[in-house]
């Protein structure tokens, strides 16, 4: 009688490989109401990303979403006299190419000022 040897094969973990294209990008994505803001904003994480010698394209300027609000002067009477206010959200596109844990590390260390959102993706 021969006996067949079964071998396990080891578990797989979930690791942050590379897609089947073989590069990871990271893709930050920054929105701000004011553009100064925003721009020292996106600075800030160009030199923190280039420090770690990271490849980073961007960042890439978006369409800046203008939402628009009509409201009455008065409420009765001029019923015709209207003012209009206006938001202007700016955005940003920043991609890091194939980042290291170091420079993820850093990103979210990151302090940034008030007004700023920040979505981060990894692709």
């Amino acid at each position: 009688m021969s006996e067949t040897t079964k071998t396990k094969k080891a578990p797989k973990t979930k690791t942050t490989a590379p897609k089947a294209d073989g590069i990871a990008k990271l893709r930050i994505r920054v929105r701000a109401y004011e553009y100064k803001i925003l721009d020292a904003s996106v600075k800030q994480i160009m030199d923190t990303a280039l420090r770690y010698d990271a490849k980073v394209l961007g960042p890439i300027p978006l369409p800046t979403e203008i939402k628009k609000y009509t409201v009455n002067r008065s409420a009765f009477v001029y019923k015709n006299a209207r003012e209009q206010f206006e938001m202007r959200v700016h955005k940003r596109l920043i991609d890091i190419v194939n980042p290291n844990a170091k420079v993820v590390e850093a990103l979210t260390n990151l302090s940034l000022p008030s007004g700023v959102n920040i979505d981060v993706k990894m692709m």
